[in-house]
């Protein structure tokens, strides 16, 4: 079975599309912060990060987090706290970046997701060849909010990996369940 224990998830909020395809800083909800870290710890992720440059936001996330980490939360559901002891805050991807290669020693490979198939993506089978060929190797899955990462990103990433196709053509799932289904492919029983 594939090893998750050198591979992160970042939930990026900046930079994003809105639906008119301009550059925005989307909201972090409560959702992002309890469910992707649920999915993050069930899945044994080494890190989940919060991307945003918004620093209330960030504050906001850090004081929720503390609450269920050392707060009265902590008591009140112990598996609420191993999932938010995942958690992470940080500016932006390129910290996200620098913040795996300063734990491991070593950069991770970026995998850029989106909802749209591109020529150069991965398959989910190529991903998981790659993570058990060099099980010391950090991966770093970026999944974006709004209306999806910005070209750039794409375009700063390592690999970007193949889009969830459902049975037709409507194909809008949210973060939260496109995450559950990759990680359940990459890191399943």
């Amino acid at each position: 079975m594939t090893s998750a224990a050198n591979f992160s998830i970042a939930l990026v909020h900046y930079p994003v599309y809105d639906k008119h395809k301009d550059v925005v800083a989307t909201s972090v909800t409560n959702l992002d912060i309890h469910d992707m870290s649920r999915l993050t710890r069930t899945f044994g992720l080494d890190r989940y990060y919060i991307v945003t440059p918004v620093e209330e936001q960030r504050k906001l996330v850090e004081k929720i987090r503390e609450h269920w980490l050392s707060g009265w939360g902590s008591t009140y559901n112990p598996k609420r706290k191993m999932a938010l002891e995942t958690l992470q805050m940080e500016a932006s991807v390129d910290t996200a970046v620098a913040d795996i290669e300063k734990r491991t020693g070593r950069r991770p490979k970026v995998v850029v997701t989106g909802a749209t198939g591109r020529d150069n993506s991965v398959s989910f089978a190529d991903l998981k060849a790659l993570i058990d060929a060099d099980p010391q190797q950090p991966f770093l899955l970026l999944l974006g909010t709004g209306w999806g990462l910005i070209e750039q990103v794409f375009n700063k990433g390592d690999l970007v990996l193949e889009p969830i196709r459902g049975a037709g053509e409507y194909n809008h799932l949210s973060v939260r369940s496109a995450a559950s289904i990759m990680l359940d492919r990459l890191f399943g029983r």
